[in-house]
């Protein structure tokens, strides 16, 4: 994802400021019923809006392959074994599911974008994976993406990078927007907790500042839960991404995130990746373990503070660095140009996925025991389950070993 806006650690509320060859059911289909979701970025294809900012043919392959070593003894670049595919091809897509089904992922959940003015990057899920044929053996969902697009592609250093698309958008852009989620709550393949359709938001206080308010908020998403249950659903649930969260300036209506939460009827929450709830080293490396320990300790706390149900998070790795512009220097300093963590072996994010397991069995009630990974297919950031020349299909490995002898 584009996150020029990262914030290590940025969890804190800042105030003032069916898996067979059937249908794809609402259940999982493990016999514990654990139900696996890794976000997929869909930045892989030719989009217009990419082809008009960087040329002809663009995709952000372009920066995995120009990637270099930014330091002694960095690993990079990554190269993907299965080739710098286009993901907006059916058959692209298709050996994608196969691959996923095969190791114990559930779900995808697609970061999907949509801006005032209509829909980007939605050529993955549009004419990749709706149109594969074996889409019915794994489910998807949509995590909206409503963060700032910020050019950086590559990223200089310590320059601020050009706005692109704001993402706060108006209410009548969001009933638009809602018209197409709909629609695609009723394709047999969407992941439904309980019967409702799983909808999940990043940024919350991007969706409140863009829609004019907490109660407007709170008017836009029971707009949306009216059209699903006219489109036959029981309701949708909702999923917060907390990270970031800031309330608007003034803000007299809530006074924190839980008071946020319970206004806009939320369902549960859940992360996108560990370090939005760590602090990376100011070193050029950042031990996995040390992630892992400092989001553990968030995941401990998290359902008992918000007062939701949280959704555990199993991070692969991260190295942003592919978005920095490689002939600058590099220092550690603000995103991209964030601290790689190393030690993320495939045995190490095995551990990592049996205490979330763990977590989810123990915490979690029968049917909404979900668990998202980051992520199937974030190259640029380091952190991708899609088998590469150097650990081959180690990691998906590492999923199917956790979750397919459940």
């Amino acid at each position: 994802m584009d996150r020029r806006e990262f914030i290590a650690g940025a969890s804190t509320v800042l105030l003032n400021g069916g898996l067979s060859s059937g249908s794809a059911s609402a259940e999982s289909k493990k016999p514990d019923g654990l139900i696996t979701a890794a976000y997929y970025f869909g930045n892989f294809h030719v989009d217009p809006r990419n082809e008009k900012a960087h040329g002809n043919g663009w995709t952000e392959w372009n920066l995995v392959k120009a990637a270099t070593p930014r330091f002694p003894g960095h690993n990079q670049p990554k190269v993907p074994q299965w080739g710098y595919a286009d993901e907006s091809t059916p058959e692209g897509f298709s050996q994608k599911i196969s691959a996923a089904r095969q190791h114990g992922v559930d779900a995808l959940l697609f970061d999907w974008y949509w801006y005032e003015d209509g829909p980007f990057l939605n050529g993955a899920l549009d004419n990749g994976y709706l149109k594969a044929a074996n889409n019915q053996d794994v489910r998807f969902a949509l995590m909206w993406a409503n963060h700032n697009w910020i050019d950086l592609h590559p990223a200089k250093l310590d320059s601020p990078g050009r706005m692109q698309f704001h993402g706060g958008i108006s209410r009548n852009a969001f009933d638009a927007m809602c018209q197409r989620v709909v629609e695609l709550f009723q394709h047999p393949s969407y992941l439904k907790l309980d019967g409702e359709p799983y909808f999940s938001i990043y940024e919350l206080f991007r969706f409140v500042e863009g829609i004019g308010g907490v109660s407007q908020a709170a008017f836009a998403l029971d707009a949306l839960r009216q059209k699903a249950r006219a489109a036959g659903f029981p309701g949708v649930h909702i999923n917060a991404v907390t990270w970031g969260v800031k309330l608007l300036p003034g803000e007299a209506e809530v006074k924190n995130l839980p008071q946020l939460l319970q206004q806009l009827r939320i369902d549960s929450t859940t992360s996108y990746v560990w370090i939005h709830h760590a602090h990376l080293s100011n070193a050029c490396t950042t031990e996995y373990a040390d992630i892992r320990r400092q989001y553990e300790a968030y995941r401990s706390q998290t359902s008992t503070e918000l007062g939701c149900m949280y959704f555990p998070n199993v991070t692969v790795g991260w190295d942003a660095t592919p978005r920095t512009c490689q002939t600058d220097n590099f220092r550690v300093g603000g995103y991209p140009f964030t601290s790689v963590v190393v030690n993320n072996s495939p045995e190490a994010f095995e551990e990592a996925l049996r205490s979330a397991k763990q977590f989810a069995l123990s915490q979690l009630p029968r049917g909404k025991q979900l668990i998202t990974l980051n992520s199937w297919n974030e190259w640029t950031e380091g952190s991708y389950l899609e088998p590469d020349v150097e650990h081959g299909s180690a990691y998906l490995d590492a999923v199917r070993k956790v979750f397919r002898s459940s």
